[in-house]
């Protein structure tokens, strides 16, 4: 019974999918906090260029 017990305290395999684990999440929560960056910074910038580009008068010519 004690031999038993030592191999499944030595036994790795479950610790690299628990590890996998944590490394995918903590990868897809950065990812979401960097895209919710990007979009604030993007939907300011088409409202200025939208604002900008609506000030702007064509002229008839010459």
């Amino acid at each position: 019974m004690l031999s038993i017990l030592n191999m499944f305290r030595k036994d790795e395999d479950g610790a690299v999918t628990v590890d996998w684990v944590v490394l995918t999440a903590l990868i897809v929560g950065i990812a979401f906090v960097l895209l919710t960056q990007i979009q604030g910074a993007t939907n300011a910038l088409g409202t200025s260029i939208s604002t900008e580009m609506g000030n702007i008068t064509v002229g008839a010519g010459g």
